[in-house]
């Protein structure tokens, strides 16, 4: 039997090959060493071929130590195995995802952490670029799910899948594009805008007990946290004030809004990405789209072409309206004043993403890590308060 371990944060996962048995229980038993820093424990069974009682019995050990002890990927005769036995009734047990390929199917998107393809008219894929995205993928649905109970336009998963050694989620989504496909005049960019802005102030309006997601202002407190090194002492304790001064709210944001996490379907618009799903101030929201519509191109201006396919002119454009349709009523003075408290919010995630995962960017990430030092570092020296 082979066995392959790998750990993200708290959680352990195991990797089954073979067969579990009586000649094989020893080397599970001493494999997942260091348990104690665990919470919860995933053992992959895709490769497993046979089961027996012997290794039932370990499996439970883990339980018993492990509680968030949990079985993926059953083929159907370990499957059976497991249900037979009623351990699908005492911890959770998932059967083999099923496997598709898109070899010869369209890419229509790409972000971050995913490419999506159309697989038929009717459905498309998100294949996640990580290989240990599982995890990540039923966060993403459970976020879903409770986006669209509250009335956010959004598509629901319904399956995931394995797309060679990745793992995907199937949406339906009848007939949608892309809206950068779309938004190809300025009428056009002027009639998304509007509908960007509707979305976001039906979605701002909705209010959720207090702890029912991620709180938004503790992820970028935690984020300068971790970016401490970068500032001088002063800067750094004038920043997180600065982000202590943010209003507390529980209203939702989704910290992700742009064009290549919309679908337009017909005359409808509908969010697919809802892994940063958050509580929180708009400005958190606005932050997050002044990052990705204007600030990513503090050095390289070919950046929005890159990651969105629209010029900076374009996506900034874009924002500037959208913003001012948001706020409505605002003066052009009052809005710019706005935009330069968000753009701390903006710089933190440029200089987080830019620092951390400089194989993923696009090859500046030298000189725009020292581009956002310098701009947070003025921003802390001229400004009291984000408010607004």
């Amino acid at each position: 039997m082979d066995i392959i371990k790998s750990i993200n944060g708290e959680e352990l996962t195991v990797r089954l090959s073979g067969r579990l048995d009586a000649n094989t229980v020893s080397e599970l038993d001493q494999s997942p060493t260091g348990l104690e820093s665990v919470r919860s424990l995933v053992l992959d069974f895709e490769q497993l071929e046979y089961l027996s009682s012997a290794g039932l019995r370990q499996i439970l050990k883990y339980k018993k130590r492990i509680d968030a002890t949990c079985v993926v990927n059953c083929g159907k005769e370990v499957y059976d195995i497991m249900e037979m036995t009623g351990f699908t009734e005492i911890m959770s047990v998932s059967r083999q995802l099923r496997r598709i390929s898109v070899d010869d199917c369209e890419l229509i998107g790409e972000g971050f952490y995913g490419k999506i393809y159309r697989l038929d008219p009717e459905t498309i894929v998100k294949v996640y670029k990580i290989q240990d995205a599982l995890g990540m993928i039923k966060k993403e649905i459970g976020l879903s799910k409770k986006a669209f109970i509250m009335g956010i336009p959004t598509a629901i998963a319904y399956d995931i899948v394995r797309v060679g050694d990745l793992y995907g989620a199937v949406f339906e989504l009848l007939n949608a594009e892309p809206v950068v496909k779309l938004i190809n005049s300025d009428e056009a960019l002027d009639t998304f805008a509007v509908k960007c802005a509707q979305i976001l102030k039906e979605m701002h309006s909705k209010e959720l007990p207090s702890g029912e997601l991620p709180s938004r202002k503790k992820v970028l407190i935690g984020i300068l946290e971790d970016l401490k090194s970068f500032f001088a002492p002063d800067v750094y304790d004038k920043l997180s004030a600065l982000l202590a001064s943010i209003e507390d709210r529980n209203t939702i944001v989704h910290a992700d809004f742009h064009v290549k996490n919309i679908m337009s379907q017909g005359d409808e618009l509908l969010l697919i990405d809802m892994e940063t799903l958050s509580q929180g101030h708009p400005i958190f929201e606005f932050g997050a789209m002044y990052a990705t519509y204007r600030c990513y191109a503090c050095v390289d201006k070919h950046n929005t072409d890159k990651f969105l396919g629209m010029p900076l002119e374009t996506t900034t454009k874009l924002f500037d309206r959208i913003f001012g349709y948001y706020y409505d009523g605002r003066s052009a003075a009052q809005l710019e004043e706005m935009k330069y408290k968000l753009s701390v919010i903006s710089y933190l995630q440029v200089l987080n993403l830019r620092s951390k995962y400089a194989e993923l960017s696009y090859g500046t990430e030298k000189e725009e890590v020292e581009y956002c030092v310098k701009y947070l570092t003025e921003c802390a020296g001229k400004l009291d308060t984000l408010s607004f």
